[in-house]
């Protein structure tokens, strides 16, 4: 008992030393590796219907509508285009696998890669129904929210490999698909960092808190590493 009695003095002095010590900063360390997000990625697309974005409603004569790329349906009556659009799904879907090429994150020098494989339908004037697939190449950001307490990221999107059109469209395709991507999709919340504080009681109820200041990241053998500092404060 005398020997638990003393480490429980020790821890308690410890504690007492960091709180009076307010102003000083700790680190805490946490190791994401491309398995965990392979794992991720394979709960995902098991447990839940594929991220779908809408490509349909948004026409204008030159298939473009405030720099956004959008389809052109002038030939098509109202009824015409309500018909097809009932038989055609104009979608696109991101999936888990698409010609070879997974949906994942990849670490490689020192930047963080998101291959996303998609596949899709649209329906063009006097074309028909047009089933496409391919993936897009995007770069992954990380930004600290400092406010929301949050570690975020955001997907740019770099280039869209198509195949599957037969020529029609691709270009189109592309840009419709970078910018459903971009707006749908981010921002990505990585992580809650108050979820992994904590709140230490103290006298006349009182607490003492640990608050995210500042996050950086560094990735080592395909792990990314994000140091997150904080700060001890009263509550």
């Amino acid at each position: 008992m005398d020997r638990f009695k003393k480490v429980g003095i020790a821890f308690l002095s410890v504690l007492l030393l960091g709180i009076t010590a307010f102003g000083q900063r700790t680190e805490i360390s946490i190791g994401l590796s491309e398995h965990f997000f392979d794992t991720l990625m394979d709960a995902v697309f098991t447990h839940s219907d594929p991220l779908k974005f809408s490509i349909a409603g948004n026409f204008s004569p030159l298939g473009l509508a405030d720099n956004k790329p959008s389809f052109m349906k002038a030939s098509f009556g109202q009824n015409e285009q309500d018909e097809n659009r009932s038989v055609c799904d104009e979608s696109v879907r991101l999936v888990k696998e698409t010609s070879g090429i997974r949906t994942a994150v990849r670490f490689r020098d020192g930047q963080i890669l998101a291959p996303l494989a998609f596949t899709g339908n649209y329906n063009p004037p006097l074309v028909g129904c047009v089933a496409f697939s391919g993936w897009a190449e995007s770069n992954v950001e990380l930004s600290f929210d400092e406010e929301g307490q949050r570690l975020i990221a955001k997907a740019k999107v770099n280039g869209v490999h198509l195949n599957g059109t037969g020529g029609v469209g691709n270009s189109l395709i592309g840009r419709m698909v970078q910018n459903s991507i971009d707006k749908r999709i981010n921002p990505i919340e990585i992580i809650r960092l108050d979820k992994i504080s904590m709140m230490l009681p103290l006298q006349n109820s009182a607490n003492i808190r640990m608050k995210a200041v500042g996050i950086s990241h560094e990735i080592h053998n395909e792990v990314l590493v994000i140091r997150i500092a904080y700060e001890f404060q009263k509550a």
